[in-house]
C-alpha cells in the first residue's frame, strides 16, 4: 500500500513537473512568437545588388558613405546622421546635411557612436563586413543604374518608393518641356559640350556623369559634338589637353569650374578662338554645385540652364 501510495505522489510531481516545464516553454515560444513579428512589422527584406538585406521599413537614423546618394536620401525627408566629407561641399545640399556627422568607411568607432539603422555606401566602400555588424548596409555600384532608376531604387530601400516615382515622373514632364523650348530655340542640331577643368586638367563628358549631362542630353534630349560621343560616352568622361578643346567643343558649351580656382586658360588665344566662346555661347557653371545627379541637384541645374539657354532672369 505504502508503495503504492508512493509510486502515485511521485507520478502526481512528475507529472506537476513537465506541465510546469511545457508552461514555461509555451511562455517562451510565445515571447519568441511576438518578437518575430514585432520584427517583421519594422523591417523588411531588400533586395540589394548583393543579395537581400534585412533593413528597417522606415530607417530614422541613415549614415551615407557616399555622397552621390546624400541629395537622394535628403529629398526623401529622411534623416541623415552622418555623410562623407563631398557632400557637405555642395552649395545645393549643405543645409540638408548641415547637422549630419562628417564620417569615412575608416571611421568606425565615430559611425557607432551615430547609432545607425541602416548604412548606404558604393560597391568599393571598405570595412563592410565591420559595417554590417553595425547596422544593415546596403551598397549600390555607382552607374550599374541609371540616375532615375537610383533614386527610385534609393526611395524603395527607404519605404518611400512612392514618392520618389512620383518625383520622377514629374521631372521627365519638366526637362522634356524644357528641352523643347531649348531647341526651338538653338536649333535641333546645336550641339552641347560639357568641359570640366579639374586641377590642371580638362575633361569632357558623356551623358551619365553628373555636371548635368543627365539632364542635357537623356532629359532634354540636346545633342553632343561627334567628337564627344566617340570617345567620352562609353565611359562617360576623357581627358584631354587644353590644346585639344576646340576639337570637343559644341556650338555651346557648358563650362564647370571650382570657384576661386585659376581660370588662366580663358586667356589663350587657342580658347578665345572657339566659335562658342566668340559667339558668347558658354555657360559657366560652379562645380561642386554640379557635382551630383540626385533631384536636389537637378532642380537646381534644370533652373541654371533654363535661365541661361533662355536668358531668363
Amino acid at each position: 500500500m505504502k508503495k503504492t501510495m508512493s509510486l502515485s505522489l511521485f507520478l502526481l510531481v512528475l507529472a506537476f513537473l513537465l506541465a510546469a516545464c511545457g508552461s514555461h516553454q509555451s511562455s517562451d515560444t510565445k515571447e519568441q512568437s511576438k518578437k518575430s513579428q514585432k520584427e517583421e512589422q519594422t523591417t523588411k527584406v531588400y533586395q540589394s545588388e548583393n543579395g537581400p538585406v534585412k533593413v528597417p521599413k522606415h530607417p530614422k537614423r541613415v549614415v551615407l558613405l557616399s555622397s552621390y546618394f546624400a541629395g537622394d536620401v535628403a529629398s526623401l525627408g529622411v534623416n541623415i546622421v552622418g555623410v562623407d566629407k563631398w557632400g557637405k561641399t555642395s552649395p545645393v545640399l549643405k543645409d540638408k546635411l548641415k547637422n549630419a556627422k562628417v564620417v569615412s568607411d575608416q571611421d568606425l568607432e565615430e559611425i557607432i557612436d551615430l547609432h545607425p539603422d541602416l548604412i548606404i555606401g558604393l560597391s568599393n566602400t571598405k570595412n563592410i563586413d565591420k559595417l554590417k555588424q553595425i547596422a544593415p548596409t546596403v551598397t549600390y555600384t555607382y552607374g550599374k543604374l541609371n540616375y532615375l532608376d537610383q533614386y527610385t531604387a534609393i526611395g524603395e530601400l527607404l519605404g518611400k518608393e512612392k514618392e520618389a516615382k512620383k518625383w520622377v515622373e514629374d521631372f521627365k514632364q519638366r526637362s522634356e518641356a524644357l528641352g523643347k523650348k531649348i531647341k526651338a530655340k538653338i536649333g535641333e542640331d546645336a550641339t552641347v559640350s560639357v568641359i570640366e577643368k579639374f586641377d590642371k586638367q580638362f575633361y569632357v563628358y558623356g551623358d551619365n556623369w553628373a555636371r548635368g549631362t543627365e539632364i542635357l542630353y537623356q532629359a532634354m534630349g540636346l545633342k553632343m559634338p561627334k567628337k564627344v560621343k566617340e570617345t567620352a560616352l562609353k565611359k562617360g568622361y576623357q581627358a584631354i589637353s587644353p590644346e585639344a578643346i576646340p576639337e570637343f567643343a559644341g556650338d555651346y558649351i557648358v563650362l564647370v569650374q571650382e570657384p576661386g580656382k585659376s581660370n588662366s586658360f580663358e586667356q589663350t588665344k587657342t580658347y578665345k578662338n572657339i566659335p562658342a566662346v566668340k559667339n558668347g555661347r558658354v555657360i559657366k557653371v560652379n562645380a561642386k554645385a554640379f557635382d551630383f545627379n540626385d533631384p536636389l541637384s537637378l532642380d537646381y541645374e534644370l533652373k541654371v540652364f533654363e535661365k541661361a539657354f533662355l536668358d531668363k532672369k
